[in-house]
């Protein structure tokens, strides 16, 4: 669900980073910011990390955007509090690769996230995909980029849900098939009983 609350965070997070300030937290706001990361890491079955060195904030908007239509959280964060939110998760082997200026994409589809931020990156040399994880596996940028060619996962699961109509529908077929033979059977013995009674 969309909140304009983070669209702008992560837009004045952008602005700030890009002008190489740090955000000055105080230790309530980090503790909410590790918590509510902490919670989306909880459900997700990928974290892709980017750098995003001197991307303008018209560009950030964009990609925030793409990311909130897929069902990706995008957050920019400081990497000491990314560290703590990951610590002992599926995903804290992916601490090594939290060095720089990193936005996270966050996703419950193991697809989304690399998708979003792949597909950006192609177009947006600003962007650029440092590596990612799924739980418990550690990836490379050339990795996130062979993942973010797979089909979604709900493409997954409206092929397999064709696959799996089909019988079903080939059976209702069948048995629709069966009153309307016997119909057409009894109305021929019908049909030659009056001829011989004639």
């Amino acid at each position: 669900m969309a909140n304009p609350n983070q669209d702008l965070q992560f837009l004045a997070e952008v602005a700030i980073h890009s002008k190489e300030k740090t955000l000055s937290l105080n230790l309530e706001e980090k503790k909410e910011v590790v918590a509510e990361v902490s919670a989306r890491v909880a459900t997700a079955q990928a974290i892709i990390i980017a750098e995003y060195r001197g991307l303008p904030v018209e560009n950030a908007t964009q990609l925030r955007a793409q990311a909130r239509a897929s069902g990706v959280y995008l957050r920019v964060l400081k990497n000491t509090l990314a560290r703590r939110a990951v610590q002992g998760t599926p995903f804290e082997k992916l601490a090594d690769k939290m060095v720089g200026p990193l936005a996270y994409g966050i996703s419950e589809d193991p697809v989304a996230a690399a998708k979003v931020l792949h597909t950006y990156a192609k177009t947006n040399d600003k962007l650029v995909i440092m590596g990612g994880a799924m739980p418990n596996q550690v990836m490379t940028a050339k990795e996130i980029g062979a993942l973010a060619t797979l089909p979604s996962r709900e493409q997954l699961l409206a092929t397999l849900m064709g696959t799996m109509q089909a019988p079903i529908t080939k059976f209702v077929q069948t048995l629709n098939e069966v009153p309307g033979k016997l119909v057409r059977t009894l109305a021929a013995v019908r049909d030659q009983k009056e001829k011989a009674g004639a």
